[in-house]
């Protein structure tokens, strides 16, 4: 016969409405549920000291203790249940447990789930309808343990079975699989997610070799649960074989580039030909690398735009990087003055004009040179260096040149504009002509 646990719980209530023995466990379970929270809000503010050494911990104390709450919790009520089931009914307790338990677990699992969006960001807008999906699928298996359609449930899918080629398969045995399957999996991304995180914070090691170990251990993390998993399934390992072989095909024929970028991105990263915060160009993108994967990096421009280029391009193509080695960058703007300007005079004044604005570099310091003798006037270059290549260089042009317009108009100096003498040869012939006749 099932065991009902609300029905017990229902008939033994309404009989022991006037029990003690009720009365106390509902004093135990509300001594249980309030004492959780507390003490792991305690233990919260025990790692909340400002201890170098206890930095790590901390962070994970802060971030597990909704979870830690209702785990706390159940140990206590599991703990009471035990206890007082030596000398008297704990039908209430028997109820709490499920319900507590589940409650942990639900926590617990957006725990890891957010732990794990938090470094990838990319399942964002799904996060919520896989918490909302789950929560439903675990608070619908307690009400079936509870009012005892559970074992019914798991003989129903075990008795029907599912034709797999010349096999069959219980649903019961094809849910532990994928439950196997993904629970593995997730618990991989999570030991991924959590190595990444320790190793982000290892400053002694090149932000580059940071991003390779963190990418090299969640792709073992990964494989190791997939194989754990399918041995769990009872599948052998030896027919991904096949699978192997059908991949290198695959790879021969249409999958090149994508390999190859992402060959090209552990190259990139292993070599350190580009870290996260240069200035590079690339073909006619120029902007700041904000993220490398293992496929692809983004490059975000100075008007907003993030551009993504596959990695095989940085590897086979030139790059242009303005802080490999150092982030100082040489800029330049030409001029053109009367014929009839001291150069000597003027040479000097662009040079402290320059240097007075915010972005220039004090050292080097600008320089102002004669380029050529142009057909309208003195051709000038004025070079100057900065040392912000991030913040953009065309804003730092146009205020150098704004300066030097500033400069010129105060001293009366010319910038001549281009004049031309056109001469019509055959009318003015003509014209001569008939004045003569």
């Amino acid at each position: 016969m099932r065991e009902n646990v609300l029905a017990s719980l229902l008939s033994e209530t309404w009989i022991d409405l006037n029990n003690p023995q009720l009365l106390r466990q509902i004093g135990v379970l509300l001594f249980c549920l309030t004492l959780g929270p507390l003490l792991a809000r305690l233990l919260r503010g025990r790692f909340a000291a400002d201890d170098a050494r206890l930095k790590v911990m901390r962070l994970g104390m802060e971030s597990f203790a909704r979870v830690l709450s209702p785990l706390l919790a159940l140990a206590m009520i599991v703990l009471a249940k035990a206890i007082l089931g030596e000398w008297q009914n704990v039908s209430l307790l028997r109820v709490a447990v499920p319900l507590v338990g589940s409650f942990a677990l639900i926590r617990f699992t957006f725990y890891v789930l957010r732990r794990i969006v938090a470094r990838d960001g990319d399942l964002g807008g799904l996060l919520p309808v896989l918490e909302t999906v789950f929560a439903t699928l675990v608070w619908v298996g307690v009400a079936l343990y509870i009012t005892g359609l559970w074992p019914g449930l798991i003989e129903y899918l075990e008795q029907t079975v599912v034709p797999l080629g010349r096999n069959k398969v219980s649903l019961l045995t094809i849910l532990q699989a994928a439950a196997s399957v993904i629970v593995t999996l997730v618990v991989a991304l999570w030991a991924g997610a959590l190595l990444e995180e320790r190793l982000m914070r290892m400053d002694s090691i090149h932000s580059s070799v940071r991003v390779v170990m963190a990418r090299m251990g969640r792709a073992l993390f990964i494989v190791a649960a997939v194989l754990l998993s399918l041995s769990l399934v009872g599948i052998d390992i030896t027919v991904l074989s096949v699978f192997g072989g059908a991949l290198g095909v695959g790879i021969g024929l249409g999958l090149q580039k994508i390999v190859g970028s992402y060959v090209s991105g552990f190259v990139i990263l292993l070599e350190r030909s580009l870290t996260i915060g240069d200035i590079v160009k690339v073909g006619d993108f120029f902007g700041e690398v904000t993220r490398i994967n293992t496929r692809y990096t983004i490059i975000r421009g100075m008007s907003g735009v993030e551009t993504v280029i596959p990695n095989e391009m940085l590897v086979s193509g030139a790059v242009q990087n303005y802080s490999l080695t150092d982030r100082n960058l040489r800029l330049a703007t030409q001029v053109c003055v009367g014929y009839q300007t001291d150069i000597e005079t003027l040479l000097p004044l662009l040079e402290r004009t320059v240097a007075s604005v915010k972005r220039v570099a004090a050292h080097p310091s600008p320089s102002a040179q004669l380029q050529q003798f142009g057909a309208d006037g003195f051709d000038l270059e004025i070079g100057f260096w900065i040392s912000d290549p991030e913040n953009g260089r065309s804003n730092v042009l146009s205020e150098v040149n704004r300066a030097i317009w500033k400069l010129l108009q105060a001293h009366n100096i010319e910038v001549p504009y281009p004049q031309r003498e056109i001469r019509l040869i055959e009318l003015q012939e003509k014209h001569q002509k008939s004045a003569v006749a």
